[in-house]
């Protein structure tokens, strides 16, 4: 198997995603792809798959593609068994044609060369093994077994999980994954992490676990731009080799970006002062020596007009380096509370489902949280993690239990899954500009009480969305910009709590780092529930509820 692009470029109409991409994928390579959100890390696997059309470059593969998107739009009516048979196909089809060969070979005239190559595939794609392993797979990432479950009536990351099963016993020669991560908690992980080190075949995958980059990644490329405009690729296998290079660079970037601006401004200075030299306090007075005047008017402007020769040649065009997250300072809590007041705390919580499962059942628990206070919620997907937030954030009622919050307090939420999703109902909401939908937020806060007009957040000053990227509809959008959004709506009140559900889902590694680190910092309480194996690390000092044990 072999894939090798070269200088790729694509563009969406009036926005480029992608310029300059070039990689080589062999057996046994698996890169990683980074880059910010609407860096093209998507559009790239779709080029790539020969979905999409690049406006320049090429793309050569040998052998088959498999793509496992972040999203999967179904058919109506379309069933998991349906999903699975259609990924097996191919491979039934080839068993089909090796008993059709072998029963039909003339052993004194027949193509020996053509049955060994079909023989030699099937031995290659364990063709005779795939349902097994498509069980096997269903199994150990918790993805649903049941053949006539409509795909239509499960969330989007059971969805994804029942595509990521099928495509990993398909046993393709090129595996294309985009955040595979995101849906799946430890033994997922665990048991993806495996089947990807072991592939055949050449891997490219988009992801922002940082984790999942050192144990499988053997090369990075990062489609963010460096100085030079292009996507860099890092050779050293792993996130912390890649990581500290990155930093490097930045680091030479925004020095050198400092010196040229420093630079154009002395230089902008000295002509100003040669024009100013052309006022009157130089000149010879009117009426006195008439062509010297003139002449020392000639020769002034002439060494101006050099200076700016010698500007337009020195310059370097150091592009503007990447803005960092401007996380803002966040309150602790207002004025008057006793700091010994949670707030918001929750006792005995009992959720059940509409269709009778229990989501979550804490007979006896009390989590509290108070101001500044810190809360890290794990454990194995099913266990509760999300509804256990929706129950602190009053998104969810309680079947049994009681929830209080200190009056005046405010909470910033960031929900697992987006309502903006593709496959979300589309509404004015989905139409709107992000500032457009930010204003509408502000107002809808303001009339509810929770928002303090002093203290309001502009959502431009964060550094997680471009002013132009804020002017288009949010349906536009990527998943990653749209979970950048959501991080934004949640900060804009200035919230004394942030409740975060998966928050590095779909986020870049660099805004994963910075988000971080941020919320070490910050005054404001926060509690984060999270599969990302690195947050958890980072997180470790935290208190910890585990649902899973």
């Amino acid at each position: 198997m072999q894939l090798t692009a070269s200088d790729l470029a694509f563009a969406y109409p009036g926005r480029p995603v992608l310029d300059g991409v070039s990689l080589r994928v062999s057996d046994g390579t698996r890169l990683g792809v980074v880059g910010e959100n609407g860096s093209g890390k998507s559009t790239l696997l779709h080029l790539l798959a020969g979905d999409l059309k690049p406006a320049k470059g090429t793309v050569r593969r040998r052998g088959s593609v498999a793509l496992v998107e972040q999203e999967l739009s179904v058919d109506p009516g379309q069933t998991v068994g349906d999903l699975v048979q259609d990924t097996l196909a191919g491979l039934r089809a080839l068993a089909a044609e090796i008993e059709a060969e072998a029963a039909g070979f003339d052993h004194e005239s027949g193509d020996l060369r053509r049955l060994s190559g079909l023989l030699a595939r099937a031995e290659h794609l364990a063709a005779w093994d795939a349902d097994r392993r498509v069980d096997v797979a269903l199994t150990r990432l918790d993805a649903v077994r049941d053949p006539d479950r409509r795909l239509d009536t499960l969330s989007v990351g059971q969805r994804y999980r029942v595509r990521l099963a099928c495509r990993l016993a398909e046993r393709a020669d090129l595996l294309l994954l985009d955040e595979p991560t995101n849906h799946l908690d430890d033994s997922a992980i665990e048991f993806l992490t495996g089947e990807l080190v072991a592939w055949r075949g050449g891997i490219v995958v988009v992801t922002h676990d940082r984790e999942l980059l050192d144990d499988v990644a053997t090369a990075i490329l990062d489609l963010d731009p460096s100085m030079d405009g292009k996507p860099v690729l890092y050779g050293q296998p792993g996130y912390l080799a890649y990581r500290f290079a990155k930093n490097q660079a930045l680091h030479r970037w925004r020095q050198r970006y400092r010196a040229e601006q420093e630079r154009a401004r002395v230089l902008a200075e000295r002509l100003d002062t040669s024009y100013e030299g052309l006022s009157d306090e130089w000149r010879p007075a009117k009426g006195s020596q008439k062509h010297r005047r003139a002449t020392r008017a000639r020769i002034h402007v002439k060494a101006a007009d050099r200076l700016v020769q010698k500007l337009e040649a020195e310059a370097v065009e150091v592009p503007v380096p990447p803005a960092r997250l401007a996380f803002p300072d966040l309150p602790a809590m207002s004025p008057g509370w006793d700091p010994g007041d949670p707030l918001v705390e929750v006792r005995s919580p009992r959720v059940v489902a509409d269709d009778g499962g229990v989501r979550v059942d804490l007979p006896g628990t009390r989590i509290a949280v108070p101001p500044s206070g810190r809360l890290l919620v794990v454990g194995p997907n099913g266990t509760g993690k999300s509804t256990l937030l929706a129950a602190l954030a009053g998104q969810v009622a309680l079947d049994r239990g009681t929830r209080a919050v200190t009056a005046g307090a405010r909470l910033g939420v960031v929900t697992q899954e987006t309502a903006l999703a593709p496959d979300a109902d589309p509404g004015d909401a989905a139409r709107r500009s992000g500032f457009d939908a930010y204003a509408v937020e502000a107002l809808a806060l303001l009339q509810r009480g929770e928002l303090d007009p002093e203290r309001v957040v502009p959502v431009a000053a964060l550094g997680l969305l471009s002013e132009e990227d804020l002017d288009r509809p949010l349906a536009e959008l990527s998943a990653g910009q749209r979970r950048r959004f959501e991080l934004a709506r949640a900060l804009l009140h200035a919230p004394h709590l942030l409740l975060l559900d998966e928050p590095t889902n779909h986020l870049s590694v660099d805004l994963v780092d910075e988000l971080t680190r941020a919320l070490v910092a910050t005054p404001a309480a926060v509690v984060v529930a999270t599969h990302d194996r690195r947050m958890r690390s980072d997180l470790a000092d935290w208190p910890v509820l585990d649902l899973g044990s």
